[in-house]
């Protein structure tokens, strides 16, 4: 396959699956050669195996970090703190794209950011939506699309709710938590998280220490709704 034949076929695609790209070809062996090359050249940007991106020079569309998150592995769908910055829920900027998985743990780093995915059981793969990505997405600004020239071709990430993304953050990392942990988190914009809902999900996990985790937040954010309106 010539490079020209290669762009016709990929320039609308934000990331190259090469899986998807080499179905029904009976050969592979020659393409997988050509492709080797042109990551060796710099015309194309390895992601992980099997996955990659055009150079700059090529690239023809915008592509979000966000999709590119959801498309390494898959079903995923981002959580714990890249979640909660989304939210606007903590003050820290995340550099790390931190998503939930029900397979094995993974970590991919490039140019293009740390993906990093924490395995969860099945049963609690659940409290996320889909989003639209695209210049006016919620985020942007702090997560802005790699550079391209026109379009985003559709794209779609998948992202834990604010609820969900708080119970996954403390069930994941095993941390001992206490009110002042909390209160060290700071967090923020509370306003807009059900402690219903939260309640509810939290049952889900059948952890005590989840359920104690929850009690503890819960308090914070009828502390926190109270201070707001005496404000």
């Amino acid at each position: 396959m010539k490079w020209h034949e290669f762009l016709r076929k990929v320039g609308g695609l934000p990331v190259i699956n090469t899986e998807i790209l080499l179905a029904g070809v009976i050969n592979t062996n020659p393409i997988k050669v050509q492709i080797s090359r042109w990551e060796k050249s710099g015309k194309i940007i390895q992601l992980k195996r099997g996955f990659y991106i055009l150079s700059d020079e090529y690239r023809k569309i915008v592509v979000h970090p966000q999709y590119i998150a959801s498309v390494l592995k898959t079903p995923s769908y981002i959580s714990l703190e890249k979640a909660l910055e989304y939210y606007n829920l903590i003050p820290e900027a995340v550099h790390t794209y931190t998503s939930v998985t029900a397979k094995r743990s993974a970590r991919y780093a490039s140019k293009f950011g740390i993906f990093e995915y924490r395995h969860i059981k099945t049963s609690l793969f659940w409290g996320y939506n889909s989003i639209e990505l695209n210049k006016q997405t919620r985020g942007y600004a702090s997560a802005p699309p790699l550079a391209g020239q026109a379009g985003t071709n559709g794209q779609i990430a998948f992202i834990a709710e604010p609820e969900k993304a708080l119970l996954d953050f403390f069930y994941l990392n095993k941390t001992q938590v206490s009110n002042d942990y909390i209160s060290e988190m700071r967090l923020q914009n509370l306003d807009g998280i059900s402690t219903e809902k939260m309640f509810e999900y939290a049952e889900k996990y059948k952890s005590k220490r989840i359920a104690a985790v929850c009690e503890m937040i819960g308090l914070y954010i009828k502390n926190y709704k109270r201070s707001e309106k005496q404000l």
